[in-house]
């Protein structure tokens, strides 16, 4: 029976305007898959990453030109090829999986053999705001046990006194999140600083593509280093040996559920700690990076925290510990709209 693929669009209002060192956004904009065979029907999600030349412009009109390659969803070589744009792979990747699990009858994490009780416990992200706006988000948070906060703009003593400001007021794990936004040297020195405040771990401190500086950054702090933009599919990990702690997978950017796994597996090959991430996305980009998490030993999945009006449902947080679904595929079902 012929697949029957569909994409829309996205509009995904935040409840706070969502600023990293890189920009900022008030909606976030995805696509969704609807992909069916007979009467059942896959959903996923497509987020595409301005900064590696996708849009949702290049992901409606990848597909608009090239037809699926294959009818049955179980063959997942010839449709999840290597030809396919990350973004757009992973929109396909997510719904094909909903898909499959829905045909047997099973959830992602079960088909993948996973323990649903492993699930780690994900942060919540702040991003970069005024004094104000920042410590207004962690009173909102309330006693949720790990903050990310996002740093990278502003003077380094701004930054520090960023998170001093919110350590006095919370006692829970604290990550940061620099989003290339220090060189070599203002990140040991900021990092540093940060050593009295108990951080986690930083993540991407400096621009992609220096893996010595990395190096340099980790051998000179104590705080532990875990790259993002210089880690965006398995073939990029070896040259990261010796220079980061870990690194975090996105769905977005591995090119769907198969990539990720491939970037798990090697990493841990590599004796790398692993985060499982997001971007600003729906539930169901989540839903599907949730069942992965068994896998890994941090969880960054917190899309479905920060937009004001999600269409799906279907992960859940005892809290912070994610919590997975045992409906069919992905889990996610839709709102219904009054």
């Amino acid at each position: 029976m012929a697949l029957a693929l569909s994409i829309s669009r996205l509009a995904l209002p935040l409840k706070h305007p969502f600023k990293i060192a890189r920009g900022e956004e008030s909606v976030a904009r995805t696509a969704l898959f609807r992909l069916r065979s007979g009467d059942a029907e896959g959903l996923g999600e497509a987020t595409p990453i301005a900064r590696y030349g996708e849009s949702l412009d290049t992901v409606e009109a990848y597909f608009a030109a090239n037809p699926l390659a294959a009818d049955d969803p179980f063959r997942l070589e010839a449709l999840l090829h290597d030809g396919i744009p990350a973004a757009a792979r992973a929109g396909l990747d997510l719904a094909l999986h909903d898909l499959i699990g829905k045909l047997l009858g099973k959830p992602l994490y079960a088909l993948l053999g996973l323990d649903p009780a492993r699930t780690p416990v994900t942060s919540f992200t702040i991003g970069i705001s005024d004094p104000e706006t920042t410590l207004r988000k962690l009173a909102e948070i309330g006693d949720h046990p790990v903050l990310k906060v996002k740093l990278g703009l502003g003077t380094p003593q701004e930054q520090v006194e960023t998170i001093a400001a919110i350590r006095a007021r919370y006692t829970g794990t604290i990550r940061i999140d620099a989003n290339e936004g220090w060189n070599v040297e203002s990140a040991v020195a900021i990092l540093h600083e940060l050593e009295r405040h108990e951080i986690e771990f930083c993540e991407q401190p400096i621009p992609a593509g220096s893996p010595e500086g990395l190096r340099a950054i980790r051998e000179r702090v104590k705080i532990p280093i875990v790259t993002d933009e210089d880690s965006l599919v398995a073939s990029d990990l070896p040259r990261l040996i010796g220079c980061v702690d870990g690194i975090n997978v996105k769905l977005a950017k591995t090119g769907g559920i198969r990539g990720a796994l491939k970037m798990i597996h090697t990493a841990r090959a590599l004796g790398m700690k692993i985060m499982l991430g997001c971007m600003v996305e729906s539930t169901i980009a989540a839903n599907a990076a949730a069942h992965l998490s068994p896998l890994v030993d941090w969880a960054d999945i917190d899309g479905p925290f920060l937009t004001a009006e999600d269409p799906f449902a279907g992960i859940g947080y005892d809290h912070g510990k994610i919590v997975l679904s045992d409906a069919p595929g992905l889990g996610v079902t839709e709102r219904v709209r009054a």
